[in-house]
């Protein structure tokens, strides 16, 4: 509560102007969930204090940047030193995070078939650690809706090919990573919003038309295990941590 006694609407304090914001498409993703949340600036405009292009994760300084913040913070909820956290986790780990920050409110979007433009162009974001990073785009403003294979092309894969240059781990967990954060989304949409279940599958299936995602074991949808491991199991001791419920090492144990 500020001084006044009203209530502070929590967007102010990430210096985002919201003059011209659609609140009905961002209210319908931040329904969804944190990884659905976005915020809305003016288009073209430039990024202020605290956020930042997300292009820059394309590039390695910064991704590296960020792999360290998040490789810091790994390492301190398990009680080591940042060189116990296997680079190649840390690496793994943090792609997966970027994606799936990107893929669910792109997907859903296209699930409500709202106005939502994730060029990359445009996209800000804030390089926060614990939870999904504060993402921001440009305001809706109708007519843009950007396809799966454009998203992928132009955003997921410059980011994959940039994490895949950091450290010895294998495209195929990348984009493994990718299509578990597909259907991780589309499953959080179903769950939420029952009524969109159908819609929110077919969308997914679209994103799983992309050629790097031809080798996964689709199609999407509540049983789907993905072809690989995000290595998130080594963060524990003797390597042997829980392992997600779409693994593919799931049927192994």
């Amino acid at each position: 509560m500020s001084r006044s006694g009203r209530r502070r609407d929590p967007r102010r304090n990430l210096n985002v102007p919201q003059a011209r914001a659609q609140p009905g498409v961002l209210d319908e993703l931040a329904a969804l969930g944190p990884f659905f949340a976005v915020q809305a600036h003016r288009p073209g405009a430039a990024p202020e204090p605290s956020w930042r292009p997300l292009a820059e994760l394309t590039q390695p300084p910064g991704l590296e940047e960020r792999v360290g913040l998040v490789r810091g913070a790994l390492a301190a909820r398990a009680g080591y030193s940042a060189s116990g956290i296997e680079l190649r986790v840390a690496v793994s780990v943090t792609q997966l995070g970027v994606v799936a920050r990107i893929v669910a409110p792109a997907l859903a979007a296209l699930t409500v078939q709202q106005p939502l433009d994730l060029r990359l162009s445009g996209l800000w974001w804030q390089d926060t650690a614990g939870g999904p990073v504060p993402l921001s785009v440009p305001e809706p403003a109708g007519g843009v809706l950007a396809s799966p294979e454009q998203l992928l092309d132009e955003v997921v894969t410059p980011i994959t090919v940039t994490a895949a240059a950091l450290a010895p781990v294998s495209p195929r967990v990348l984009w493994g990573n990718v299509a578990s954060a597909i259907n991780g989304a589309a499953s959080q949409v179903a769950k939420a919003r029952p009524e969109l279940a159908a819609a929110a599958w077919v969308t997914a299936a679209t994103f799983f038309r992309h050629s790097q995602l031809s080798t996964e074991p689709g199609p999407p949808g509540p049983s789907f295990r993905r072809s690989s491991c995000c290595l998130i199991y080594r963060l524990a001791p003797g390597r042997n941590g829980p392992i997600c419920d779409d693994c593919v090492l799931a049927r192994r144990r």
